[in-house]
């Protein structure tokens, strides 16, 4: 199969014998989409799949469960007892040749939690047999986080259809208020939702819509009763994120703001300067990067992003990481733009998306997030979803809308 021939040849090329996937019950997701395996099979036992750096794989299988790997090549070992387990796996361990250097879902002090999906027993096990175990962080960017032409283009789909969702979302709170009616952070998030769905879309979670103080909290979800209503003089963020329904579509992944006014508070205009001034310059470092041929870190971006907002005062008011990878789900499995939360040491690749999402959280009087994604290929890094917001959306100076949304 040729993604297993892909995987051998990165191997090579990393210096490592070989990559050990371990799954029990579901708990490596990442296992199953870099190895291409029936999501619907049924698997309730231990398996072990190696993929040596050269030569054939070894599948150690339960004797109940001896299809689970049937979706990729191998020599297939079973086991009954756990001491059988134990014996196949470290034959084949040793079969790599003296203290090899086997790649598993492991994170050194759980640095990246995304990658740590092996428990610590099972490393210990392996280590128990002479194998130096290495983080597999960056090969697992390298074969689930690099998209296809085709993913790309669900994204560009998506993210045109959610700043199309924008403009429509800011639309209907102007008519609302046009109208004098009670129009709720609920009900605009059931009205984004609405917009989404109609397109053919889908997403795992309900949007952000919040007001006022509301939009400093970077989570915030309005409360299905007591929802605040949205009225003029609020500020209003709303964080959406979707793709579409075809297998493989990629997410995209925007934030904006808006001020229910004809013109928007010099308080709130300068405090979105500083966040869009703190977003540009990461987009400006990453495209002067990859431009001469250098990938900088997910850290270094998040590093040149805070810079901004910490020399202008409000170091303590941006209380999470710049952004993160994006694909099959909106949190990728990819380079986060985190020296934050996390020290992301891995190098952002070609073809690959993220995030840039700097905000400033003003506990009890309002925040502000500015959010885009990124995609960068060999020499260039892409804005998606464009046009990008340059100043906060005066909402009662938009053109009105037709009273159904």
């Amino acid at each position: 199969m040729n993604h297993i021939a892909a995987i051998q040849q990165a191997l090579r090329e990393a210096g490592l014998d070989g990559w050990l996937f371990y799954d029990f019950r579901g708990s490596d997701p990442l296992a199953a989409r870099i190895l291409k395996l029936d999501p619907t099979r049924h698997m309730t036992r231990r398996w072990y799949y190696l993929i040596p750096a050269q030569g054939t794989p070894t599948k150690i299988l339960h004797q109940i469960e001896p299809h689970s790997l049937d979706d990729v090549p191998g020599e297939s070992r079973l086991y009954l007892s756990w001491q059988e387990q134990h014996a196949h796996l470290k034959q084949a361990l040793a079969s790599l040749g003296q203290a090899p250097k086997v790649s598993m879902q492991y994170s050194p002090l759980n640095a990246i939690p995304y990658i740590s999906r092996v428990d610590a027993g099972t490393i210990e096990l392996v280590r128990s047999f002479g194998v130096d175990v290495a983080t597999s962080a960056d090969l697992v960017q390298r074969f689930e986080a690099v998209w296809t032409d085709e993913q790309y283009a669900s994204h560009c789909q998506a993210a045109v259809a959610l700043r199309q969702i924008v403009d429509e979302a800011f639309g209907r709170v102007r008519h609302e208020i046009a109208c004098g009616a009670v129009f709720t952070e609920r009900d605009l998030q059931q009205d984004i939702l609405t917009r989404i769905a109609a397109r053919g879309m889908h997403t795992y979670a309900p949007p952000i819509a919040a007001a006022n103080a509301h939009a400093a909290d970077p989570h915030y979800s309005p409360p299905a009763q007591g929802s605040a209503p949205i009225r003029t003089g609020d500020l209003v963020l709303i964080d959406l994120w979707a793709k579409n329904t075809a297998p493989g579509s990629m997410y995209g992944d925007i934030t904006w703001t808006g001020f229910v006014g004809e013109s928007v508070p010099a308080r709130h205009a300068e405090v979105f300067a500083i966040v869009a001034a703190a977003r540009d310059a990461a987009i400006a470092f990453v495209r002067q990067e990859v431009g001469a041929g250098r990938f900088p870190c997910g850290g270094d971006v998040d590093d040149v992003c805070r810079h901004v907002i910490q020399d202008a005062g409000y170091g303590d008011r941006f209380i999470h990481r710049t952004g993160h990878s994006i694909g099959e789900e909106v949190h990728g499995n990819g380079a986060n733009i985190d020296n934050l939360e996390t020290q992301d040491n891995r190098r952002l690749l070609p073809r690959t998306c993220f995030s840039i999402e700097p905000g400033i959280y003003l506990a009890g009087d309002f925040g502000i997030r500015s959010e885009v994604d990124v995609y960068i290929t060999e020499r260039e890094a892409i804005v998606t979803g464009i046009p990008i917001q340059t100043a906060i959306v005066p909402i009662l100076s938009l053109t009105p809308i037709k009273a159904d949304g």
